[in-house]
């Protein structure tokens, strides 16, 4: 895959068709400004229609310290309610086409994720976190709330009480309570976070990729709507599989015991 140069983020592919996408502002703890909402905005909205031969992103924070603080504050300083407004438009059309995203996305959480940062995980399919990350939705301590998923993505993964909770108290909570309440995968030490996100990613990029794109489709769709309306659309999406290359290949390198290539067709 072609790798464009960003001003806030990294690009790199770790594996065959896998993505690796790095908030690259360790400074300020890869804190969230215009200049990288809009290129957020720019990789993954192209994503939920044409994927190309991406199978599978990683999202991950620069250094050791944070994922991402959220916000920047300071360039939020001053600013008119117009411009506060233009930019959480950004912030929601980046994230929004996260979720949209039609091939898998891993949030691989090396540190601090609070506010937007933890919305953005949030945003993921799912949840690597470092054994010292932290999370906090703090919006309301300082007069503003969640705006970017987090008052819907977070009583989705923990319940709704429980995100309750954390919303209105502010409260940080540690990796451990996040794996405890369900809102992430899994805890590994720091240094062997990026390999677990990346041994994941890999296997997969290894599955028919119109396949798992289908079925994360419908896992998403089905679960906003009721049972039977969930079972049609599952079936629609199966439908899909039928006629692909790829079907044909799976089958038949079963049969003949054999690693299967599939292709995207």
């Amino acid at each position: 895959m072609s790798l464009k140069t960003y001003d806030t983020l990294s690009l790199s592919e770790p594996a065959p068709h896998v993505l690796q996408v790095e908030l690259n502002r360790p400074d300020v703890r890869n804190a969230l400004n215009t200049r990288m909402g809009e290129e957020l905005r720019s990789i993954f909205l192209p994503l939920q229609f044409t994927p190309g031969d991406l199978r599978c992103i990683i999202i991950t924070g620069a250094g050791d310290k944070a994922f991402c603080a959220g916000g920047d504050l300071k360039e939020r300083q001053g600013m008119t309610d117009h411009a506060w407004r233009l930019q959480h438009a950004i912030f929601e059309e980046a994230f929004y086409s996260v979720m949209d995203c039609s091939v898998p996305v891993i949030a691989a959480v090396n540190g601090a994720a609070f506010a937007g940062g933890l919305e953005l995980a949030l945003a993921s399919d799912f949840i690597y976190a470092a054994d010292h990350a932290r999370f906090a939705l703090t919006e309301v301590s300082i007069g503003i709330m969640p705006g970017a998923g987090g008052t819907q993505n977070l009583p989705r993964a923990i319940g709704e009480r429980r995100a309750k909770e954390l919303i209105l108290s502010a409260r940080p909570f540690s990796a451990q309570d996040a794996l405890a309440w369900g809102m992430v995968n899994e805890v590994v030490p720091a240094a062997d976070l990026l390999a677990r996100a990346l041994e994941t990613a890999t296997r997969i990029a290894g599955n028919a990729p119109i396949a798992v794109r289908q079925a994360k489709k419908s896992i998403h769709t089905g679960l906003q709507a009721d049972l039977k309306s969930g079972l049609f659309f599952e079936v629609q999406a199966y439908d899909r599989m039928i006629s692909t290359e790829d079907r044909h290949e799976g089958i038949n390198a079963f049969n003949e015991k054999r690693k299967p290539k599939f292709v995207g067709r």
